[in-house]
């Protein structure tokens, strides 16, 4: 394993993402690895396992082949895939905390981070509050004696805003804090947080990693070995791994994940530009416009801007929710990051859960997930959704 980890150092990300953890069958040659769907291994005696798996839920070999993966291509020593992301978040957490910590999170953020932190952990006694992650100095005023985790979306959901990683590794170092980072919106394609001084790095490999839109899943990412072994022994311990042919289908989209984010960029990039001059367009949200607040903390983080815009439009949410309904190209849905280009009201859908609270989003906001289709195509959808 250690010989892998120090040929993937002198490998691109391009090369990883299609050969890290895929080594070709030994018993058959296949160049793509099998889908083990098995729950149980014959053993060679008691307690002799064959390559250390007995139970699937413990160890699968295609699960394996993708945690490797995940850990080459963020530059970790350990990946773990989970049956979603709030999974991969809920396995950390109980992982991290106790009751009575303390946990710093950002004032935008995914809608069902939010709702897991401030309807189940704070049950189990668990104490948040809200910070905005783009100034350093206003999440290390939220510090406390408590606080054992700072928790970091980068770009956020759904303003795309924008923080400093490397900066806010010092206000956690400091703090005796660990810096989780939600890199979901960036992939590790666009964006290494362990090499910017986080201590994990969170996914929804449903997202940008699968993008395909057919496969739910999550990831949790470390450099450190023993946290690996502590999130491993929970993983198990509670159960909610990904199953083979999930595994398999993440595997499959990170091939041409690099390709896809290149172009998921250069599109969101266009319909940024349109947003920005079209007059019934208020504010547009996207890292890439250097009028964007975080846009010089992007341009270092970031390989580029990724696929995500935003925007806010004339006439209010109830306009907000007509170009919604009046796209046709942009398909009406939830979730984000696959080839087809997604249109959402967040406010009424993957951000009602935050209603309410300090991280409620405009009314008159509407969220892209730009795709790879023809950008001309998406302009023109836009432009008449605008009217």
């Amino acid at each position: 394993m250690s010989d892998q980890r120090d040929q993937a150092h002198h490998q691109q990300f391009e090369t990883l993402a299609i050969h890290a953890g895929q080594e070709p069958d030994e018993t058959t040659g296949a160049v793509v690895p099998p889908i083990y769907q098995v729950s149980t291994y014959k053993q060679d005696g008691v307690g002799g396992l064959r390559g250390g798996y007995e139970y699937s839920r413990s160890a699968n070999p295609t699960r394996t082949a993708l945690e490797e993966n995940l850990a080459a291509l963020d530059g970790g020593r350990r990946g773990l895939a989970f049956a979603s992301g709030l999974a991969a978040e809920d396995c950390l957490l109980r992982t991290l905390l106790s009751p009575g910590d303390h946990v710093v999170i950002p004032n935008d953020a995914y809608g069902g981070t939010f709702r897991l932190f401030a309807k189940v952990v704070q049950r189990w006694g668990v104490e948040w509050s809200v910070a905005d992650t783009s100034d350093p100095q206003a999440v290390r005023d939220a510090l406390r004696p408590r606080t054992k985790v700072i928790w970091v979306e980068t770009p956020s959901n759904p303003l795309l805003g924008i923080s400093d990683i490397a900066a806010l590794s010092g206000v956690a170092r400091d703090a005796g804090a660990k810096l989780v980072v939600d890199n979901t919106f960036a992939s590790p394609y666009l964006q290494q947080p362990l090499s910017l001084g986080a201590d994990v790095v969170v996914y929804s490999t449903t997202k940008y990693m699968g993008g395909h839109s057919d496969v739910v899943g999550g990831a949790l990412v470390v450099n450190d070995d023993t946290l690996g072994e502590e999130l491993a022994y929970h993983q198990n311990a509670m159960g909610a791994i990904a199953g083979p042919f999930d595994a398999w289908l993440v595997m499959r989209g990170i091939k041409t994940l690099a390709v896809r984010m290149d172009r998921h960029s250069a599109n969101a990039a266009r319909v940024a530009e349109l947003l920005t001059s079209h007059k019934k367009v208020t504010r547009v949200y996207y890292p890439g416009l250097s009028g964007h607040p975080g846009h010089e903390i992007a341009a270092k983080q970031m390989r580029s801007f990724g696929g995500m815009v935003s925007f806010q439009v004339a006439g209010g949410e109830q306009a907000a929710v007509e170009v919604c309904n009046r796209a046709r190209l942009f398909t009406l849905g939830e979730s984000l990051g696959g080839v087809e280009s997604l249109i959402e009201h967040p406010g009424r859908m993957t951000h009602a859960s935050v209603a309410g609270s300090a991280l409620e989003v405009p009314g008159d906001l509407v969220r892209l997930s730009v795709g790879i289709e023809s950008v001309d195509d998406l302009l023109a959808d836009l432009g008449q959704a605008l009217g």
